[in-house]
């Protein structure tokens, strides 16, 4: 029976039609944009699936923003995107971004890949490259925060998708970036191929965490850190490791010695909001990691969030309830 199992899902992996992604890298590309997308595909190669990888790009060779050398790249007037294939736009490091200089057939390029229903996805940057070949006009898109602004006076038509990981409009997909890079494409392997695949891909790359397209590309867990106070570090890396617990605010003045009126106003202080304010957002996180990526039940989640009752986390989610995705919704539900 099992011997039946695997060779009726070996089979039907054959059958399907070899994709091909395509790799655009310009000059300046940040490695870890191109190599933990890459790796995503590499490990669905490994299990089985029919990917072929295709590095292309201006020029056969390419300096990236830290000096490796990328050499043996296909030109891309020599390829044609299809349907069933996926294309990645990488841009330059944000810290090196050139204006993009790609000529005209470059862009023709896109264009015709585009209407062969490719789909298409831009990598931090690289969004600029699909903005200016006018394929992100009146659509959604992600960039790296850091680029927001220069994207909004450069091209007023496209439709910021401000603190998100990544988005699809369409066929067109983009991401903030770096390791968002990974998210995008582990969420292309679920569409594709369910996410049991997805699920087994994250964790032969060791991914801690699957994280929601909706997710803040600055962590929750760096949140309220730029400060230099120790104890208020102490106290927050306390309530992040120890939320099923409940604790007072004696309780986390004693943890650091100081005075409950003195650690509630230091802590304000220092990082902009109140200990319940930020337990809050911890749990709220926590909550929505756990229903998303977890068969736990709402009332065993709630408790490890540090809640009596599932009821008392609805309540909470309530408020953030638009912006919960439908599988987080209907678990609630």
């Amino acid at each position: 029976m099992l011997f039946n199992i695997i060779w009726l899902s070996l089979r039907n992996r054959m059958k399907e039609k070899e994709s091909i992604v395509y790799f655009y890298i310009p000059k300046q590309v940040t490695i870890l944009d191109l190599t933990g997308i890459v790796q995503v595909f590499e490990e669905a190669i490994n299990i089985g699936f029919d990917y072929h990888l295709q590095f292309i790009s201006n020029d056969s060779c390419i300096k990236s923003s830290s000096g490796i050398e990328l050499s043996s790249l296909k030109n891309f007037r020599e390829t044609n995107p299809t349907k069933n294939d996926i294309v990645f736009i990488f841009g330059s490091s944000t810290r090196k971004i050139i204006n993009p200089n790609e000529d005209k057939t470059f862009y023709d390029w896109l264009q015709k890949a585009n209407a062969n229903e490719a789909t298409i996805c831009s990598v931090c940057s690289g969004a600029f490259l699909l903005a200016e070949s006018g394929l992100l006009n009146n659509k959604q898109c992600t960039i790296h925060w850091d680029l927001i602004n220069r994207m909004k006076v450069d091209f007023p038509h496209v439709k910021i998708e401000e603190n998100t990981l990544f988005t699809k409009s369409d066929n067109i997909y983009t991401c903030a970036g770096v390791v968002t890079g990974i998210d995008l494409a582990l969420f292309l392997i679920e569409e594709r191929h369910g996410k049991q695949i997805a699920t087994d891909v994250a964790k032969e790359l060791v991914v801690y965490k699957r994280r929601l397209a909706t997710d803040e590309q600055v962590s929750v867990y760096v949140q309220h850190r730029s400060h230099g106070d120790e104890k208020i570090h102490a106290v927050q890396d306390w309530i992040i490791h120890n939320l099923e617990k409940a604790s007072t605010i004696d309780d986390l003045a004693e943890l650091v010695f100081v005075s409950p009126r003195n650690l509630t106003r230091t802590f304000k202080k220092q990082t902009g909001i109140t200990i319940a304010e930020y337990r809050t957002k911890l749990r709220i996180e926590k909550a929505k990691s756990l229903l998303t990526n977890s068969d736990y039940k709402v009332e065993h989640i709630a408790s490890l969030c540090g809640y009596k009752t599932s009821k008392q986390l609805r309540m909470v989610l309530e408020k953030h309830f638009e912006a919960l995705p439908t599988e987080i919704k209907n678990k609630l539900s």
